[in-house]
């Protein structure tokens, strides 16, 4: 019988065209549920616990989910640099809305929170699962998370965290009433995209949340036009 030294083992072939989320440093019990939430949707979850970092250099994925704790940056920094994880759709875990803002130049997708309940987790993952899937032509609108400015026209000034944005709009989070048709001016930044300003107005509220729509005749907003349509097609 022949014997091998020195070898070392081949890893574990991926599936051509699957879809891998990477589980990073979470508990078991969160992460039995997150398997379970993306195996709904064909979605494979990938144990990520040492080296984090150099696996999202080197390893495709198309989704992560980690907890926003420290050293959270680094392996955050890791997908958003790497030429095949820059589009990466990242999920959070644990923590507010405006915790999550610290982390805002990395483009946190979505947040789950804790404790994590499987009803709400996995409306998450229904939410967000066709960009994980690269489905992006039928996705209209991208879920990214990050610091809003927001001017009414009598110059009243409010943060807002965004919720998702597409090339008419965007929908924002918010404790502060923004009633339905205000005239607006917003400032935010999108990763690659730096801080662009355009008009809009509001077209929904609801209970600490408001939709607003792009001014038509405001030619800034075809800057967030061509930062989707990059998105989309990288």
């Amino acid at each position: 019988m022949e014997k091998a030294f020195g070898v070392a083992p081949a890893r574990t072939p991926v599936k051509k065209g699957t879809a891998r989320a990477a589980l990073v440093d979470l508990k078991e019990s969160s992460r039995f549920l997150l398997t379970e939430c993306f195996r709904q949707f064909g979605i494979e979850t990938v144990l990520v616990s040492s080296s984090a970092p150099e696996r999202l250099r080197q390893e495709k994925f198309e989704a992560c989910v980690l907890n926003l704790a420290p050293g959270a940056e680094v392996v955050m920094e890791a997908a958003r640099t790497s030429p095949s994880n820059s589009r990466i759709v990242l999920y959070g875990l644990g923590g507010s809305a405006h915790e999550a803002m610290r982390f805002s130049k990395y483009g946190i997708n979505a947040m789950f929170h804790e404790p994590l309940e499987r009803p709400a987790a996995l409306k998450l993952v229904r939410a967000t699962h066709m960009l994980v899937l690269h489905e992006f032509r039928r996705y209209a609108r991208i879920p990214i998370m990050t610091e809003v400015t927001v001017v009414s026209g009598d110059s009243h000034r409010l943060s807002a965290t965004s919720i998702d944005v597409s090339s008419g709009g965007m929908s924002l989070k918010s404790a502060e009433d923004m009633p339905s048709g205000t005239n607006v001016e917003i400032s935010f930044s999108l990763l690659t995209l730096p801080r662009v300003t355009v008009r809009g107005a509001v077209t929904w509220r609801k209970p600490k949340s408001f939709g607003l729509r792009f001014d038509h005749a405001d030619d800034r907003r075809h800057k967030v036009k061509e930062w989707i349509d990059a998105y989309l097609e990288n």
